[in-house]
C-alpha cells in the first residue's frame, strides 16, 4: 500500500540564487500528486516540504540528493511524518 506521508527536507550547499526552488517545484509537478513548498532559509539552506504518496516523496528526495540539481548540494537531511494538509499545490515561497 502506498500511504500518504509528509517529507520535510533541508538541503545544504550552494542552493540559493541558482533556480533550485523553481526546479524543485517543477520536479514535484512532474512526479505528480505532491503538494507543499520549497523555501529559502536565512542560513543558506532550502527547506522542502512535500505531502503525498510515499513513492512520490521518495522520488523527490532522490532527485534532491542525486546531484542533478541547479547549484551544488552538499547534503540533505530529512524527516518523515503524517500529512497535515492545507496546501493548494506545490509552491515556491
Amino acid at each position: 500500500m502506498n500511504e500518504n506521508v509528509r517529507l520535510t527536507a533541508w538541503v545544504r550547499g550552494h542552493v540559493q540564487g541558482v533556480g533550485f526552488r523553481w526546479f524543485t517545484r517543477e520536479n514535484a509537478l512532474r512526479i505528480g500528486g505532491l503538494e507543499g513548498f520549497a523555501s529559502n532559509l536565512a542560513d543558506g539552506r532550502v527547506q522542502v516540504v512535500a505531502e503525498g504518496a510515499r513513492e512520490g516523496c521518495e522520488q523527490l528526495l532522490d532527485w534532491l540528493r542525486d546531484g542533478n540539481t541547479p547549484g551544488r548540494v552538499d547534503g540533505v537531511t530529512e524527516i518523515w511524518d503524517v500529512p497535515r494538509g492545507g496546501y493548494g499545490g506545490f509552491e515556491i515561497r
